[in-house]
């Protein structure tokens, strides 16, 4: 008997040690699937991402073809593809001919800059040395050219960089809408593997946290990036019909700084170099356009976002911040949805759900 009690009494003693070890092993086990999956969490979230987002009209779709789920998932990864590819396609092909044209003319000694107006002169800050260099331009502008050697030295560099950077984003984001074709091919699966996943993790809660992150991933997906693709397709055209040189390039930079929340500042050097360039009519026009363009993001947001869970706009740029500085491009949607849907899981778990006044003066 005293045998029996001291084998006990060694187990119970040995029953902390064993739990801190297999909790150890657990910990090791997770951060090496973790480093092993690190290069695909940006293509696997953003793949999620357009998944759940797309799910309602992937269903009716669906519906339309007579529940054929694999026949649906293969149409609807292609048109998204085309949908990513051609605009591409588009604007390599401006920038190539673009650069064609100024490397013939700079050839073929036909390379004219017309003098600055003399407006220029009067801007404030920069119109001085903007005046003058431009002066110079346009009366040699190889001398220009020379002069600002160390500068386009140290900028090319970044530029090829910034070329790779996009090249491997577009590729990256093409990667991800083929992931979210094989899941929504398997929807059925997923939406049961999430929802055990919850439950496991959430409790009696997961069923209310699972519809809540895919209402709040939809409602960030149309409200953020609906909006800014919409202001994205505006500005272009007003960048093409005013002449405005690489307007492809133009609309790519303002569609990243409205993802951010900043795409006011990408029109203002577009105004500017239009009334310096242009007419006093066709620039004021121009500046019509961009003024109903940034102003859209007050009207189009609050009425998108007020279909889902509102998120503060404050969270949103954070996200779009942090995405792009861990993830690069694509962190720039990764990141604006993730933490939108950890804010909100946040306010779930505190019990919190912010008032619709106080949602809409958070936009």
């Amino acid at each position: 008997m005293t045998i029996q009690l001291s084998a006990i009494d060694k187990t119970s003693r040995n029953a902390p040690l064993e739990t801190a070890i297999h909790i150890g092993l657990t910990f090791l086990l997770a951060a090496a699937c973790l480093l092993i999956l690190l290069p695909f969490i940006p293509l696997l979230s953003w793949g999620i991402i357009i998944a759940v987002a797309a799910y309602p009209s992937f269903q009716s779709f669906q519906k339309m073809l007579r529940g054929r789920g694999v026949l649906a998932a293969t149409l609807f990864t292609v048109v998204f593809l085309a949908l990513l590819i051609v605009p591409v396609i588009l604007l390599a092909g401006t920038l190539v001919s673009g650069a064609q044209s100024f490397v013939a003319h700079a050839k073929g000694g036909t390379l004219v800059v017309p003098p600055p107006p003399a407006s220029v002169a009067t801007w404030p800050v920069i119109g001085t040395p903007l005046n003058s260099l431009w002066s110079r331009a346009s009366t040699d502008l190889t001398d220009a050219v020379r002069s600002l050697t160390p500068q386009i030295k140290a900028i090319v560099p970044g530029l090829f960089s910034a070329s790779a950077g996009l090249g491997l984003a577009v590729l990256q984001f093409a990667l991800s809408v083929v992931v979210a074709g094989l899941l929504l091919a398997n929807a059925e699966a997923a939406a049961q593997v999430t929802s055990l996943l919850c439950k496991r993790i959430f409790g009696e809660r997961g069923p209310e946290l699972q519809q809540l992150m895919g209402t709040t991933i939809r409602s960030v997906t149309t409200g953020i990036l609906g909006v800014a693709l919409i202001q994205s397709v505006l500005a272009g055209l007003g960048f093409l019909v005013a002449g405005l040189p690489a307007a492809g390039l133009w609309a790519v930079v303002f569609l990243i700084a409205a993802v951010l929340q900043v795409g006011t500042i990408v029109l203002i050097p577009a105004v500017i170099y239009m009334f310096a360039i242009s007419g006093t009519t066709k620039a004021v026009v121009f500046l019509i356009w961009c003024v109903i363009i940034a102003l859209l993001d007050n009207v189009l947001k609050p009425l998108l976002l007020g279909r889902g869970a509102a998120v503060p706009i404050v969270v949103v740029f954070l996200g779009a911040i942090g995405g792009f500085v861990a993830f690069g491009l694509v962190g720039l949607f990764v990141g604006a949805v993730v933490l939108s849907v950890g804010h909100r899981l946040a306010l779930a778990w505190l019990g919190q759900t912010p008032a619709p006044a106080q949602a809409a003066d958070a936009q």
